[in-house]
């Protein structure tokens, strides 16, 4: 049986999943579980203020990385 999370503990994690990334592969794995993200909650309406905001995130990450190789 699955326990309902609140949309505010999943953003969160999705966050910590992509700061932990240290190289592009794990990115590559983090845009995954984003895409599943906004799949899951889409369904049900959450703001779109967490997609443009995780997205952003998605994206600072990767050109960090980037930059440092």
């Amino acid at each position: 049986m699955l326990i309902p999370t609140p949309i505010g503990q999943s953003y969160d994690k999705v966050i910590a999943i992509i700061e932990s990334c240290n190289t592009k592969e794990q990115l590559i794995g983090a845009k995954k579980i984003l895409n599943n993200f906004k799949t899951l909650y889409g369904t049900v309406g959450f703001p779109k203020a967490y997609s443009y905001s995780l997205d952003k995130v998605l994206n600072d990450k990767y050109i960090q990385l980037t930059c440092q190789l």
